[in-house]
């Protein structure tokens, strides 16, 4: 059995007007690391889906066994609810939520916009890989944890402490495929990068801008590391953001 929802990693889902927005969290974190952000967009009266994503926000144990699969599966599935019922969607992701963001607008043209925080869609090192495998052949399941890679002081993201070898090399192996089909977004995209990240390589970034099939604003964040969502430029991303979501949904 699965364990409990830890306290804070609980989904959204938010009835507002007749504008979606999809929020996705990363790789063995949870919702709380885009709590703010869902709630900025709650409270600017829109409509909110934020699932918690199959495996994550319980117990490390619970993720081992799922695959990039599960991950796109429920996110595709919470995006299809919600479309049904807006007239316009956006998606927005942080890291894996990236990948998971790009992967639904490759897939699904109609999606209205996309908000993209320090996304993963650059292809992995075949050196990091190859340690990958070797950890796994060696008999080990899970490494040390990506999680709370915050340059704010005091702040701490509801993340694994371990990271699950298996679950990680099919994300590689999606972000892997997924890099083929950029050019097939055309939605516009807001780009929030953090200049100094130590869990998602600038390289990631720089592939959106040049592969995507469609308009982006890139916005570099000073003052933030990774998880910048619940970092010193917090309040920055929920303004452009926000400030995105308006325009497109007003167009």
């Amino acid at each position: 059995m699965p364990a409990d929802i830890l306290r804070g990693a609980e989904p959204l889902s938010v009835h507002g007007n007749a504008y979606g927005v999809l929020v996705v969290h990363g790789f063995t974190g949870s919702p709380h690391s885009m709590r703010p952000l869902a709630e900025a967009f709650a409270n600017a009266g829109f409509s909110v889906e934020m699932p918690l994503l199959p495996g994550h926000g319980t117990a490390v144990e619970d993720m081992i066994p799922l695959r990039f699969e599960d991950f796109s599966g429920a996110t595709e599935a919470a995006y299809l609810e919600l479309s049904n019922r807006s007239d316009k969607t956006i998606v927005a992701g942080l890291s894996m939520g990236g990948t998971l963001t790009c992967w639904l607008a490759s897939r699904h043209p109609e999606i209205a916009g996309i908000v993209l925080v320090n996304p993963l869609v650059a292809p992995a090192a075949d050196s990091f890989r190859d340690i990958l495998t070797g950890s796994i052949a060696a008999g080990l399941d899970r490494i040390p944890g990506i999680g709370s890679d915050i340059a704010k002081e005091g702040v701490t993201e509801l993340a694994y402490e371990s990271t699950p070898l298996e679950p990680m090399i099919s994300l590689f192996d999606a972000v892997a495929e997924l890099a083929g089909h950029l050019n097939e977004i055309r939605c516009p995209a807001l780009l929030l990068q953090s200049r100094e990240d130590h869990v998602v390589p600038a390289e990631s970034g720089d592939l959106f801008v040049e592969a995507t099939g469609g308009p982006v604003e890139r916005i570099w964040l000073d003052h933030s590391y990774h998880v910048a969502t619940l970092d010193n430029d917090s309040e920055e991303i929920e303004k452009r953001s926000l400030g995105f979501a308006h325009e497109i949904f007003e167009s």
